[in-house]
């Protein structure tokens, strides 16, 4: 019997060409996460992971990382994934409930800045195998998986990116089921991480795992093909109390990214907030209030970003990313975020607390989550004079059914080179992205840091 991987595999093999919607998609997926990899480049995370692993950054290194010099794959992946993840400014793929960029990118970089036989168009190729990889995994235990407290970014999305890096790499068939069985034995993190620079290492663990795993794989290591579905696999230990499994596992003439895409973040911080805050930002400007007028607001999310937003009360910036307080507070404020809002002295003003307090947040119950995907997320705002204004929202700003417009992509692009230092480099966002039919990766990436 054909396992669950084994089919994975053969519908990524089988997959050989893709529509012009999907390669744009993917590749604005692709220059976006280099953007937050550029932004998170100087941040302390990735810099405690490189400094950990200096020794190994070396002038004879093959892979690019970001914080600085070169590396080995694995090495590069590391770093490269927790600098993509550090800032919560990095897509969300909720067919696997995780940050699939930040896993993806990373990883096939790694390999991708080794050699010059690495086009872009390989990497696309490759990027839209992992993200169908994750997606395929993800079908059997989500949300179940995420609900039960799994960090997918570090467990759905390390298995489907090591199919993406044995695809880059050329693999067959059977060595693309391996490298996502050994990274199967690999996948962890929990989501109590969330608030701490663990958190981010997720995505960085992930991303190694998801290199050495190929790695290995393309030598002729590998483990169970049916570690998925089998009596202590993966469904039976991750799967939560809700899975499915695979049973019903199939895939549509069109790829994942054109059914149901990635969700571009417009504000730099968890995701869970992101709906509240643009149902809030809709109020803001339909009703002309300011922060000062609003006399209590009530959000209602769903059980799992309840569960994400740890923090009424912030001591910190990460902490800060995952408070819906904190969060709507400073998009009141200022009529959005930036990656300005998130430095340890912008999450403890005292004088933004006054705000905080009047918000709270509430979940739906398990009932009403039940047999239903997505719930919307509501926003009940109490001003000052008496009125009560109410809306609610499905979908974010960054989503499929309303994505970001080219202005808004230039604009966080340029807000991450500044983040960064980097906004006298003037790299023109437009050039760069053509530049993924036309050069090898190495080409690509001495764009931005030449020499």
């Amino acid at each position: 019997m054909t396992t669950v991987l084994e089919k994975i595999a053969r519908q990524l093999v089988s997959r050989t060409s893709f529509s012009a919607i999907a390669i744009e998609r993917a590749e604005d997926a692709i220059v976006d996460t280099i953007g937050c990899m550029i932004a998170g480049m100087n941040d302390s995370t990735p810099r405690s992971v490189a400094a950990a692993f200096r020794d190994e950054i070396i002038d004879g290194g093959v892979s690019l990382v970001f914080t600085g010099g070169r590396a080995s794959r694995s090495i590069a992946s590391l770093i490269n994934g927790t600098a993509a993840h550090c800032l919560d400014f990095d897509d969300n793929f909720h067919p696997a409930r995780a940050h699939a960029s930040a896993v993806l990118v990373p990883a096939l970089l790694s390999v991708a800045t080794s050699s010059d036989e690495f086009s872009g168009h390989m990497l696309v190729r490759a990027y839209l195998a992992g993200l169908e990889a994750q997606a395929s995994v993800g079908f059997g235990v989500i949300p179940s998986h995420y609900n039960h407290g799994w960090h997918g970014t570090s467990t759905i999305g390390c298995i489907g990116a090591a199919a993406s890096v044995a695809v880059l790499l050329g693999l067959n068939e059977a060595q693309i089921a391996n490298a996502m069985s050994l990274a199967t034995s690999m996948a962890s993190g929990p989501k109590g991480q969330f608030g701490t620079s663990a958190k981010p290492f997720h995505a960085g663990i992930a991303a190694r795992n998801a290199v050495d795993a190929a790695l290995l794989a393309e030598t002729g290591l590998g483990g169970r093909l049916d570690i998925l579905e089998r009596p202590q696999g993966f469904l039976d230990l991750f799967g939560g109390n809700e899975a499915t499994g695979w049973a019903d596992l199939s895939w549509d003439e069109k790829h994942i990214i054109e059914t149901r895409g990635l969700v571009t973040k417009l504000h730099p911080c968890c995701a869970s907030t992101h709906r509240a805050i643009d149902a809030a930002l809709d109020l803001q400007r339909e009703y002309g209030f300011s922060i000062d007028d609003i006399e209590h607001i009530d959000t209602k999310v769903g059980r799992s970003a309840s569960d994400n937003l740890a923090y009424p009360d912030p001591s910190d910036e990460m902490q800060a990313r995952f408070s819906m307080q904190y969060c709507l507070a400073v998009a009141l404020l200022n009529g959005g975020l930036s990656l300005r809002d998130f430095t340890p002295q912008a999450a403890i003003r005292p004088s933004l607390r006054v705000h905080m307090s009047k918000i709270t947040m509430s979940s739906y119950s398990a009932e009403e989550e039940r047999g239903v995907e997505r719930l919307p997320h509501q926003v009940h705002i109490s001003l000052k004079d008496g009125r009560r204004i109410s809306t609610q929202r499905l979908h974010t700003n960054g989503s499929v059914e309303s994505p970001l417009t080219d202005d808004q992509k230039l604009a966080k692009f340029e807000d991450c080179l500044r983040w960064a230092g980097l906004h006298d480099r003037r790299i023109p966002y437009a050039e760069f992205r053509t530049k993924f039919g036309q050069d090898s990766i190495k080409a690509i990436t001495d764009t931005i840091f030449p020499g």
